[in-house]
C-alpha cells in the first residue's frame, strides 16, 4: 500500500473502465493499464467497416481526454492479487484500490483486432474493399450485432444479397413480441434474408471478412456467398485472473458483491462483462458500473464507508439500429416494456450511434 492510500489501479480502459477514470482521475492517482492506444467506441465500430472514410476515425479517442493527471501504461495484465497487478512484461503496478475492466473480447468487425489506432484503420479500409466487391453476404449470427451489420451494409449497397443465419428459434429472445415483429418487418422491408433454426455444418474455409467463393452446409442447405462474417462467440477476458481473487463462474466472470466489490476484497472492484451481475452485458450497465465504483471509492480515500450498491433493472432495455434510420428499440416504465418507433430509435442512436457522447466524455467535441 502507498502511503497516502490513493494509488487505483484500472485493468482495462473500455466503456466500464474509461468511466472509472474519468471521474477518478482529479480524486486519486489513477493508473490506467491498457494495451489499446486510444479508447474505442465499439458501437460505431460496424459503420467505420461500411463508410471508412467518414466514420473510421471518429471512433478512435486518446486516453488524455480522460486522463489529466493519472497515467497511462500500454501493457496486458498477467495477473492480480489484492495489492496490484503484474504485468505481461513483467512488471509490477502497486496499488490501494484496483478496478478491473478488461470486458470482454468479440470477432472483428464488431471489435477490432489490434491494439493500434493505425492498423485498425487499414483494417476497417481493406476489409470495406473486400465488402465492396462483394454483391453477395453472408452473416453468421442473428443477435445484434449481426442485424446491426446487415443494417449497416443495406444503408451503403441497396442492391447487395444479404442473408443472415442463426441456430436459434427466434429473434432478440427475451423481449416482447411487439419488438420482434417489428423486427421482422424492418427486416423484410429492407430486404434482409433471415435464416432461423440454421447452424452451419461447418465454418466456410474463407476467413471472415475476405471476399471469395464462400461455400457452407446451414441447417442442411447450401449456402453461398462472396463474403461472410461471423457475429457470434463472446467470450469475457478473464484469463489473467485464474481462480486467485475469487472462483470465476462457467463464462469466465468474476462474483461481485451489490457494491461491485469482488467477493472478499474490500479494496478490489469490477465492472462490465467481467461482473457475474445477471444482465445483458452492455456498454450503458458498465457505466453505470462505473458510477458505483467510482462513488465508492472516492468515500475510501476520503476515509468514509462505502454505500453505493448496483441494482440491475428487472426489465430489458435495447436500442438496434438496422442503419442510421431503421432499428427497433424496447425501454422499461412503470407500466412494463415500451416499443420505441424506428424515428426515436434513430434520434438517439442509429444517427450518429452516440458517438457525440463519448467525444463530450474525452474533450473532442
Amino acid at each position: 500500500m502507498t502511503e497516502q492510500g490513493r494509488t487505483v489501479a484500472v485493468v482495462g480502459g473500455g466503456y466500464g473502465g474509461a468511466a472509472v477514470v474519468k471521474a477518478l482521475d482529479e480524486h486519486a492517482d489513477v493508473v490506467l493499464i491498457e494495451p489499446k492506444d486510444a479508447f474505442v467506441h465499439a458501437a460505431g465500430a460496424l459503420r467505420a467497416l461500411t463508410r471508412p472514410e467518414e466514420w473510421a476515425a471518429q471512433i478512435f479517442f486518446p486516453y488524455s481526454g480522460v486522463l489529466k493527471r493519472g497515467s497511462h501504461l500500454r501493457e496486458y495484465a498477467a495477473a492480480v492479487d489484492a495489492r496490484g497487478v503484474t504485468l505481461a512484461s513483467g512488471g509490477r503496478v502497486e496499488a490501494d484500490y484496483i478496478v478491473l475492466a478488461t470486458g470482454s473480447a468479440y470477432p472483428y468487425p464488431a471489435k477490432t483486432r489490434t491494439d493500434s489506432t493505425a492498423e485498425a484503420l487499414d483494417h476497417f479500409k481493406a476489409t470495406h474493399a473486400e465488402l465492396a466487391g462483394a454483391e453477395r453476404v453472408l452473416i453468421a449470427g442473428a443477435g445484434p450485432v449481426g442485424l446491426e451489420l446487415a443494417g449497416e451494409i443495406r444503408d451503403v449497397w441497396p442492391g447487395k444479397r444479404i442473408t443472415v443465419v442463426d441456430p436459434g428459434a427466434e429473434l432478440v429472445p427475451g423481449y416482447t413480441a411487439e419488438l420482434r415483429a417489428e423486427l421482422v418487418r424492418q427486416l423484410a422491408e429492407l430486404k434482409v434474408e433471415v435464416r432461423l433454426g440454421a447452424a452451419f455444418d461447418a465454418e466456410p474455409d474463407v476467413e471472415p471478412g475476405r471476399a471469395g467463393d464462400v461455400r457452407a452446409t446451414v441447417g442442411g442447405e447450401r449456402v453461398e456467398a462472396d463474403i461472410w462474417f461471423r457475429a457470434y462467440g463472446a467470450s469475457t477476458n478473464s484469463g489473467y485472473l485464474g481462480d486467485g481473487l475469487a472462483p470465476l463462474n462457467g463464462r469466465g466472470q468474476v462474483p461481485v458483491t451489490e457494491r461491485l466489490n469482488v467477493d472478499g476484497h474490500a479494496n478490489v472492484y469490477a465492472v462490465g462483462d467481467l461482473t457475474d451481475v445477471a444482465e445483458e452485458k452492455r456498454a450503458g450497465a458498465a457505466s453505470k458500473h462505473a458510477e458505483v465504483v467510482a462513488a465508492n471509492i472516492i468515500a475510501q480515500v476520503n476515509g468514509q464507508e462505502p454505500k453505493e450498491e448496483y441494482r440491475p433493472s428487472p426489465l430489458r432495455a435495447m436500442l438496434l439500429p438496422l442503419g442510421p434510420e431503421y432499428g427497433v428499440g424496447q425501454f422499461p416504465s412503470p407500466e412494463g416494456p415500451v416499443l420505441m418507433p424506428a424515428d426515436q430509435v434513430a434520434q438517439w442512436k442509429g444517427r450518429d450511434l452516440m458517438n457525440g457522447r463519448f467525444a463530450d466524455m474525452f474533450g473532442t467535441a
